[in-house]
């Protein structure tokens, strides 16, 4: 399949797709990276082809209900204060990079997948694997199956280089300072009792406890209740690219979307820039961490 295929496997012209997967995220570096975080917003993008839209059952506003809505503009102080951030221009109802690559449902497709299949996957059975069958209030997406090419073109043209592109960067950042953070930037529908912010760090294995500790004690002194790993503890970029004994630690942030965001219209509230604020703050507290915490000898696991 190509980009002159419209999604649900229709062939014409998509020259909107086309751009998409020319440009399907975007870095933005400061001038020098002096720190050694990474910072990655892989769900809050906002280009929904017209054949994708076209394709599903809900309006362009249903679709848009499940994005991280607004979360790299939350997150966007670190490049300035010497972080890069990477930002997918996708939205996660056409594909979820927080997923793993196998963790496509079968039954969504008319034909067979070239690609391995984790069907004990309770995400996928969920209706929430990486190419998603449901959006947040458990809608159904599509109006149809799709081509089987599908799942094919969307792995390869947005989801391999959106984590090709995060890998170097940890690369490059391990290279520069001798080990990488990647803080994983989301935001959390709203629901009674549940917390401001979830920091996930898949229950220790993904980060030093010391960065754990630091973003708790950060956004605490700023006024958020923080609670840890409950009910999201990481997705697949946690696990990727969080291996703390060797130098590469990952932690999850998610936000409430009630502390900034009318979850209905997706617009956001009157208070964003003071929750902005409080976020940046937290987020300077957090990176002004003494990373001699964080550095332990290959083979090793650091332990609280």
């Amino acid at each position: 399949m190509n980009s002159t295929r419209q999604a649900g496997g229709k062939a014409g012209p998509n020259p909107e797709l086309a751009a998409l997967y020319a440009t399907p995220f975007s870095v933005a570096r400061p001038p020098q990276q002096t720190l050694p975080f990474i910072f990655a917003s892989p769900h809050s993008g906002t280009v929904y082809p017209p054949s994708f839209v076209e394709q599903s059952r809900l309006n362009l506003l249903g679709l848009r209900r499940s994005e991280d809505a607004f979360v790299d503009e939350l997150f966007a102080s670190v490049v300035a204060m010497g972080a890069p951030m990477i930002a997918a221009h996708f939205p996660r109802v056409f594909l979820d990079v927080n997923r793993s690559p196998a963790e496509l449902d079968a039954a969504m497709f008319e034909g067979r997948l070239s690609l391995d299949v984790d069907r004990a996957s309770p995400r996928v059975n969920a209706g929430l694997g990486v190419i998603p069958r449901i959006v947040r209030d458990g809608a159904e997406i599509y109006r149809g199956k799709l081509a089987p090419a599908e799942a094919d073109e969307r792995l390869a043209r947005l989801f391999r280089p959106y984590h090709a592109a995060l890998g170097r960067m940890v690369d490059e950042t391990r290279a520069r300072f001798g080990l990488a953070v990647v803080i994983d930037c989301h935001s959390m529908p709203s629901a009674a009792a549940t917390p401001d912010i979830v920091l996930g760090d898949r229950y220790g294995a993904a980060a030093a406890p010391a960065i754990m500790r630091a973003s708790e004690r950060a956004f605490e002194r700023r006024g958020f209740s923080v609670v840890r790993n409950v009910p999201y503890a990481g997705g697949y970029t946690t696990e990727l690219h969080g291996r703390p004994a060797y130098g590469a630690h990952a932690l999850q942030i998610e936000i409430n979307r009630a502390l900034y965001l009318d979850e209905e219209t997706v617009v956001r509230r009157a208070r964003f820039a003071s929750v902005k604020s409080r976020i940046t703050e937290a987020l300077r507290e957090l990176l002004g961490l003494d990373t001699s915490l964080l550095r332990t000898r290959p083979g090793t696991l650091a332990a609280e």
